[in-house]
């Protein structure tokens, strides 16, 4: 975002980051084994494309520096202030801004606000009983204790999502015992990665738009698979059949298998990539636990089955509070309205971009701007560029606010709704055995963008002002600048 108003030339912004730097995701979750489930040509920016990646799938270590780098060449570090978390945004409509407040109790106004915090980063604690009893280390895989040394320990892993599947494999080899408590069993498929060799990244490097061709035919790739998820449902069924035929390909067990075998439609939850996870439960000092956890006890964990597992430490892999933005930030809009109330019943906006009610706020990653194929960073450049439209107008001096129609948010919610009802996310909190976070208490989905993700570029491509409240003129005493900087 700050990178695309450079290069519209608008500079008078800054940043506000919580932490102490920048990075997001990749500066927090440092856990063994974190990398993208994305390749690496196709998950990283357009316009900063990479030939240097080290292999198809990048770890978080080596994303975390390109991130970095991007940000370098464009000067971005002077326009930040981190150790600064915003803790209220309240739109002041007789001045037609926005006050921010800090943590520490600082005041900025500001035209308009990007609100770019993340759709996943605040961790996700199970509520099991006796936890705070237990003696041992117990830390999230976001919040990783690099000062807890994991080898000949009894550890227990709770959860067997995304971040368990990279996990488990890089600390099974280490420890005593490894026990992995799984709720839900998970489709997984061959990651099939590997390293680049050294011709292969001068190839990317010197051969003209090779690099662009890589990403072009993984982005296409990605595409295809939606065909199933989007618009037939029962088309999965050849992805079940192949995830079924790698399971019995690299697990021998027949009893470790059907523990291991999803029993809902592939792509109601994410579908998991993974090489060294299979082969990582086979191994004898490795056992997979299905039976429900009761209790953790100051020295285990006990399931209902009556045993009680001794472990020295435990890690929870179990992900995090999904896409609100409203929930660390009280965000007030026209005549006072609470975005966490408005938000009440799931979160919801038009294309995941705008909030009616809430005048210049504009979203990344909003509500219904996730994907189960695609690339997340495709999606958020097709957002910029559309909050770049809508603050041109701000800009032009022809008004002073641009808040979306409320009848254009719900005519596209209402759309949203009648098309996810076609997919394999569908609205209802349970589905064919399956339930999941893409789907609010409410029975609505509120994370999944029901389509392909060309399908976005397209809604996306031109900001029109149809669809937004009349503009209202700038009034004539009125500065064109705040008294301090603006902030977006």
């Amino acid at each position: 975002m700050a990178i695309t108003l450079l290069e519209s030339g608008l500079d008078d912004f800054m940043m506000f980051e919580k932490a102490e730097a920048m990075g997001g995701t990749w500066r927090d979750n440092t856990y063994p084994g974190c990398a993208c489930d994305v390749p690496s040509h196709l998950y990283s920016y357009s316009f900063a494309q990479h030939s240097g990646w080290s292999r198809r799938f990048a770890s978080q270590a080596e994303i975390l520096a390109y991130i970095r780098e991007v940000a370098r060449r464009h000067d971005l570090d002077q326009r930040i202030l981190y150790n600064t978390p915003i803790t209220a945004a309240e739109w002041i409509d007789s001045e037609r801004h926005w006050r921010l407040s800090t943590k520490d109790g600082r005041q900025f106004t500001a035209r308009a606000v990007v609100s770019a915090v993340g759709g996943l980063h605040l961790p996700s604690y199970p509520r099991i009983a006796g936890s705070d009893r237990f003696q041992g280390p117990a830390f999230h895989t976001a919040r990783w204790r690099h000062d807890v040394d994991l080898a000949g320990k009894r550890v227990a892993v709770i959860g067997a999502g995304a971040s368990a599947v990279q996990v488990v494999p890089e600390i099974a080899p280490h420890v005593a015992k490894l026990h992995v408590f799984q709720r839900t069993p998970q489709w997984i498929m061959p990651r099939n990665d590997r390293p680049y060799s050294s011709l292969e990244r001068l190839a990317y490097r010197y051969v003209p738009g090779l690099l662009r061709s890589s990403r072009a035919l993984h982005f296409w790739k990605a595409e295809a698979m939606a065909l199933g998820l989007v618009l037939k449902p029962r088309w999965m069924h050849e992805g079940e059949k192949r995830a079924r035929a790698f399971l019995k390909r690299s697990i021998a067990d027949p009893a470790l298998r059907r523990k291991l075998k999803p029993k809902y439609r592939m792509g109601c939850k994410r579908v998991l990539l993974s090489d060294s996870y299979y082969p990582a439960l086979s191994l004898p000092h490795v056992e997979l636990v299905t039976t429900r956890i009761e209790r953790m006890t100051h020295d285990g964990i006990a399931t209902a089955d009556g045993k009680t597992r001794k472990v020295d430490v435990v890690v929870y892999a179990t992900g995090f509070r999904p896409f609100d933005q409203s929930a660390d930030i009280a965000i007030r809009g026209r005549d006072g309205r609470l975005l966490s109330d408005e938000w009440q019943d799931g979160p919801q906006a038009f294309r995941g971009v705008a909030v009616t009610g809430f005048p210049n706020h504009f979203l990344i990653m909003g509500p219904n701007s996730g994907l189960g194929h695609n690339s997340i960073l495709f999606m958020i450049e097709c957002q910029v560029r559309y909050i770049r439209d809508c603050l041109s107008w701000l800009e032009s001096g022809k008004t002073e606010s641009v808040e979306v129609r409320p009848d254009v948010q719900e005519d596209f919610n209402r759309r949203l709704d009648e098309t996810h009802r076609r997919t394999v996310w569908k609205n209802k909190r349970k589905q064919d055995g399956c339930s999941s976070w893409y789907v609010h208490s409410s029975g609505r989905n509120t994370a999944i963008w029901p389509g392909f993700a060309s399908s976005y570029w397209l809604s996306t491509l031109r900001a029109s002002q149809r669809d937004f409240l009349p503009a209202r003129p700038r009034k004539a005493a009125a500065p064109l600048q705040t008294p301090l900087r603006r902030a977006a």
